[in-house]
């Protein structure tokens, strides 16, 4: 699929400045298609940290602002130093989720040290962007397979917690006798839950079936819309707070308190946003391919500076770290648009939405069982994408890349499924050893030096690309 050198009047493709009344509606077209996952991490963590409706409705506006502006950043570039000028959307990454919801279930950290950890990441990515691509040997598709496998299968409890309405429990009625205590939820998993979390899971089925070209792409965003208007009419979702909202209001730093700065956590979402950067190589080394634009060393290093200025100008601006959007690179291949014009004007777009807390709120208020049936899509595809990944691995060959996933993924599950495990670790490591997804990242790039050792510059550019293929593809 490679494009021709240049297009119209000798200008390449990816340069070209389209008339105004195609690059409105294709703008919108990248936004819709990351629109879900683009608001999902908020909700995640603002859920997980128990905050109000506004606080949730908050850190949502304050994505799409920093989304917006990251994409612009990232396809137009800014002086020599930021931006890989391609067709990018930029958008929170899922990899983020699980470091941050351990941080968030520490009291000395919060949402104050997730910011705070999110800046200090931002800052060391901007500094070693550069080395970073050379890091690539570190991550051949057995190491990246196994990560993506289980962020995906991580974040599946979040969509199970979501489609049961919650973690089960409920507190107390005013008792001194049992003040403080937690009771079971008698709403808890209830028929009428489950059932319209069935719903949005059967929509996004058929719409991704039966609807072709835009509308299957989006089929996600269309369920969790069908999803919300069955909950409106049952009297099981209510929008009170979004004819509350203002229809205009600005996202300005810090509105949630002064960062706290935490060795531990940076370390933590370092380690992360080395990993996000891995896969944003093979992202753009896609996007070369697709769009017929050669990438050299210093647009990769561009590229991903924008990744942690991004993430800087997230902990800045009360969000989290900042990738570009595997789907959005997917309909850069579906549609064939390759001006990256295309996604400056979606970046306006979200800069705008990002401005209006009616569409936060809007948001917010989508019942957690109707987000549910989405998450087990959204999640359960970035764990297939991770196998799709591991699909092409040699195991007959190298049956040493066995050993490598299956410790791998074992390892990763140990917070998931005893969360206590840890307990008697120094507390300064609980960032750390509370993530599933780093214990995966560490162990399977360990194992694979000491099974595989490194790989050519031939086999780390081929293979990137193929993992962006496959992410594209999910």
């Amino acid at each position: 699929m490679q494009a021709t050198a240049t297009g119209a009047h000798g200008v390449h493709p990816v340069d070209e400045v389209l008339p105004a009344q195609r690059l409105v509606p294709l703008g919108l077209q990248h936004v819709l298609v990351m629109y879900a996952g683009a608001v999902a991490v908020p909700l995640i963590v603002g859920r997980a940290l128990k905050l109000s409706p506004e606080q949730v409705a908050l850190l949502i506006s304050a994505d799409l602002f920093c989304c917006g502006i990251v994409s612009i950043i990232q396809s137009l570039g800014a002086t020599r130093w930021f931006g890989i000028q391609l067709p990018v959307m930029m958008g929170v990454t899922f990899a983020s989720v699980g470091p941050m919801l351990a941080m968030a279930a520490n009291p000395d950290l919060g949402l104050t040290g997730i910011f705070g950890a999110v800046i200090g990441a931002g800052i060391i990515s901007v500094i070693i962007a550069p080395f970073v691509s050379r890091m690539l040997p570190l991550f051949p598709p057995v190491v990246t397979g196994t990560i993506i496998a289980v962020i995906g299968i991580s974040l599946m409890r979040v969509a199970i917690t979501w489609t049961v309405g919650g973690a089960g429990l409920q507190p107390t009625i005013p008792d001194p006798a049992v003040a403080g205590k937690m009771i079971p939820d008698p709403a808890y998993a209830s028929l009428d839950k489950l059932g319209m979390a069935l719903f949005v899971l059967v929509a996004i089925l058929v719409i991704a079936k039966y609807a072709r070209g835009f509308l299957q792409n989006i089929a996600v965003l269309v369920g969790i819309v069908a999803g919300t208007i069955l909950a409106w009419a049952v009297g099981q979702a209510s929008f009170t707070k979004v004819a509350e909202a203002k229809l205009f209001d600005l996202i300005y730093p810090f509105q949630f308190g002064a960062p706290v700065f935490d060795f531990w956590a940076i370390l933590t979402m370092t380690l992360v946003m080395i990993v996000v950067m891995i896969e944003s190589t093979g992202m753009f080394l896609a996007l070369s391919d697709l769009t017929g634009k050669p990438v050299r060393q210093e647009d990769l290093s561009r590229g991903l500076r924008t990744d942690g200025l991004g993430t800087l100008i997230g902990g800045i601006f009360n969000t989290f770290p900042y990738t570009s959007f595997s789907q959005n690179v997917g309909l850069v291949g579906v549609t064939g648009v390759r001006s990256r014009w295309v996604c400056v004007t979606g970046g306006v777009i979200l800069v705008i939405m990002g401005l209006i807390p009616a569409l936060g709120a809007l948001v917010e208020a989508i019942p957690q069982f109707v987000l549910g049936g989405a998450g087990i899509v959204m999640f359960g595809m970035v764990a297939a994408t991770g196998i799709r990944i591991l699909a092409d691995v040699d195991y007959v060959h190298n049956r040493h890349n066995l050993f490598i996933v299956a410790i791998s993924i074992g390892v990763g599950m140990i917070p998931l499924v005893a969360p206590n495990f840890f307990q008697h670790a120094p507390k300064a490591l609980s960032p750390l050893l509370h993530s599933g997804i780093l214990l995966a990242a560490i162990v399977s790039v360990l194992l694979n030096l000491y099974f595989n050792g490194m790989r050519s510059r031939a086999e780390v550019e081929r293979d990137a690309v193929a993992i962006a293929k496959h992410a594209e593809a999910g």
